[in-house]
């Protein structure tokens, strides 16, 4: 729901810009322009719509910023409807859009969202983890090397009982997994290059590859240290992700069931016409 929260965000931005209101009396006011006020509210909506740019200022700055960027925003806006600009025929069409915007927005919140309850929410993790069908992954460890006699001599030097970790920590190209002595940790289908994990889906848990690994990496000794089943996620770390399909389902059903009720008329020639 990202989307339209940016959506309502930027709209009460330009709401703000185009068409200052009065301040209420709790409103605290920041600016005045020409007697017009820029209130907490306003740059509260700003601060929202502005929050990539705002990120880059130290915190006690922000907000003189938004005010400042209001300001200015302000003033332009101003200019422009006393040259009439707001009185075009693109201006209005454009306007048109935006309000279909918010009202799309505030529709998804009031209708949609209010729909998806925690209970809804948690019965739609438990359908989907009870048909979910976990792939298994594999933990490897790996020592990397630039050439094939030296992949030789490092199976070699493990089959007379060689420490593989140690000598991974000595020997491995890989800066990422060298100082955990070439330990890959668990991973699943896809996350390798496929000649290595090809190799590694082969091996038992505790075996080592007899010969050297080729990869646009380079030469690979591979080392099996075990196999499960991906963990399920908990509820807490996918529920925004749960959340957002309800919400998409939700909506495109509501949006099904009105446009049965409408009347709608759609014109196939005019749209195929050149």
């Amino acid at each position: 729901m990202n989307g339209h929260r940016r959506i309502v965000a930027t709209v009460a931005l330009l709401a703000g810009l185009v068409a200052p209101v009065a301040a209420l009396a709790q409103d605290k006011v920041f600016a005045r322009i020409d007697g017009q006020p820029i209130t907490d509210k306003d740059v509260a909506a700003a601060s929202t719509a502005l929050a990539s740019q705002l990120a880059q200022l130290p915190e006690d700055a922000r907000k003189r910023a938004v005010v400042d960027r209001l300001i200015d925003m302000r003033v332009a806006a101003t200019a422009a409807t006393k040259a009439g600009l707001d009185q075009s025929d693109a201006f209005k069409a454009r306007m048109d859009q935006v309000r279909t915007q918010l009202l799309i927005a505030e529709f998804l919140k009031a209708k949609v969202e209010t729909a998806i309850t925690e209970e809804v929410i948690k019965a739609r993790y438990d359908k989907d983890v009870k048909a979910f069908d976990p792939p298994e992954e594999i933990q490897a460890r790996h020592i990397l090397v630039k050439t094939e006699d030296e992949a030789k001599k490092i199976i070699a030097d493990l089959a007379k009982g060689g420490d593989f970790a140690a000598i991974a920590k000595e020997k491995s190209e890989d800066p990422g997994s060298a100082t955990q002595g070439g330990d890959l940790g668990f991973f699943a289908p896809g996350d390798m290059v496929p000649e290595f994990e090809t190799a590694a889906k082969t091996l038992a848990v505790g075996e080592v590859t007899k010969a050297p690994v080729k990869s646009q990496f380079g030469w690979h000794v591979i080392k099996l240290e075990g196999k499960r089943k991906q963990p399920v996620p908990a509820l807490a770390d996918v529920r925004d992700q749960v959340k957002q399909a309800l919400v998409g389902e939700t909506f495109s059903k509501m949006l099904e069931d009105l446009k049965k009720a409408a009347k709608i008329e759609v014109d196939e020639a005019a749209i195929k016409a050149k």
